[in-house]
């Protein structure tokens, strides 16, 4: 990789990376986790930066990221509980939505990770089944039934919630 390549690869990690991690916060839950799924995306993604750059290299980083996270998941073969206190008392925010995100975060966690996968790509990507299908590694069917669970136990979850309008 030349000085120019890698100049265009640094600005482009620079501009980028927190829309990625954050995404990648979604898909794992951690920021920790989060940052290491990105770097370990960007490390497979570099060898190849010389024939992606010129085409769409986020969409190509996204793509290993999700495929990184999938192979995650099945290597643990166990679900990660992560716990939320119930006892806790919401606090009025200010801020128009805090409560509700706050809220749709916290169910987000009770969810399975394919589940929660399927519901990240879907409604907060804004991916379509098929490339859905194609990233997850499992049919279209898959990525219906995924959401139609996961939204229903979203309306479980949280119930009064306009927000959960998404499949009705």
């Amino acid at each position: 990789m030349d000085d120019d390549e890698r100049a265009l690869l640094a600005e482009f990690v620079a501009s980028r990376a927190p829309v990625l991690i954050r995404v990648a916060y979604l898909l794992t839950g951690d920021r920790s986790s989060a940052e290491d799924l990105f770097q370990s995306a960007l490390a497979k993604t570099i060898p190849r930066w010389r024939s992606i750059r010129h085409s769409d290299p986020e969409g190509y980083l996204r793509a290993v990221m999700y495929r990184e996270q999938v192979s995650w998941w099945r290597r643990l073969r166990r679900r990660r509980d992560v716990s939320i206190g119930t006892d806790a008392s919401v606090v009025a925010d200010p801020s128009a939505g805090t409560d509700l995100r706050l809220a749709l975060q916290a169910a987000l966690w009770q969810l399975p990770p394919a589940q929660r996968a399927v519901v990240v790509l879907r409604y907060y990507e804004d991916l379509p089944e098929a490339e859905v299908a194609e990233l997850l590694g499992c049919s279209v069917g898959t990525v219906r039934s995924r959401t139609h669970r996961a939204v229903t136990r979203l309306r479980q979850l949280l119930p009064n919630t306009e927000l959960l309008e998404l499949q009705r």
